[in-house]
């Protein structure tokens, strides 16, 4: 079951998580294509008109990518966007620091389609911020080094929708940065859905479920999520 809601409603319950603490992270987790990326875009664009673009800030999982080489190196090159192909550890820290030091510049990783590589120091949360929007595929699951990254959230919202509607926008996604149809479909269907199977998993550990439709954003239970 769902209750429809607007994005000023939830843009609004982001800014409650602040309070009166000197800042707050918000976490969105998801499957690949899931729409966690457009639900931060718009909870950011939201959030700064009714506070100031100072107020909030964004850092994505997705700079904490393993480089090629170090997949490479790895052996998990075929496996990239796994959970062990990521910097967890760096991340949760990462995450750490913006709560400990608000006062601080503190740069983050910034991850470049085109090049499918993170790029150093390509984002910046400067003091002023006092809500962070994170988003990332495995801020939920049940192992040590991503519930050290959950720890350091405020809450998490999980993003859902229709599968079949997130698998298409996948592989346009790997189309347009490269694959032919048919290498995005055999990605999608070997790596992604692997990876969302994962997800949907953890799904009962969300502070909220939000799904997504072409009409706009509703909230959901975690049964929702269940295949």
């Amino acid at each position: 079951m769902t209750t429809s809601l607007g994005i000023a409603h939830l843009a609004e319950a982001a800014i409650e998580l602040v309070g009166d603490k000197r800042r707050a992270i918000l976490g969105i987790a998801g499957a690949p294509g899931a729409g966690k990326s457009t639900l931060a875009d718009a909870l950011l664009a939201t959030v700064a008109e009714r506070r100031g673009a100072d107020w909030v800030a964004h850092v994505p999982m997705d700079g904490f990518h393993l480089a090629d080489v170090q997949l490479d190196r790895l052996g998990s090159r075929s496996r990239k966007g796994a959970p062990d192909t990521f910097d967890a550890d760096g991340y949760a820290h990462l995450l750490g620091r913006l709560l400990e030091e608000p006062d601080s510049w503190v740069y983050a990783p910034g991850f470049e389609r085109t090049l499918e590589q993170p790029i150093a120091a390509a984002m910046v949360v400067p003091p002023a911020a006092r809500l962070v929007v994170t988003e990332g595929n495995y801020l939920l699951l049940p192992e040590p080094r991503w519930q050290a990254a959950r720890e350091r959230l405020a809450q998490v919202w999980l993003v859902t929708g229709d599968d079949e509607l997130r698998r298409s926008r996948l592989v346009a996604r790997h189309v347009a940065f490269g694959k032919s149809p048919q290498e995005a479909a055999r990605w999608v269907d070997r790596s992604d859905e692997a990876n969302a199977r994962l997800v949907a998993a953890a799904a009962g550990r969300a502070d909220r479920i939000v799904v997504a439709s072409d009409s706009g954003w509703a909230i959901g239970s975690p049964a929702d999520n269940r295949s």
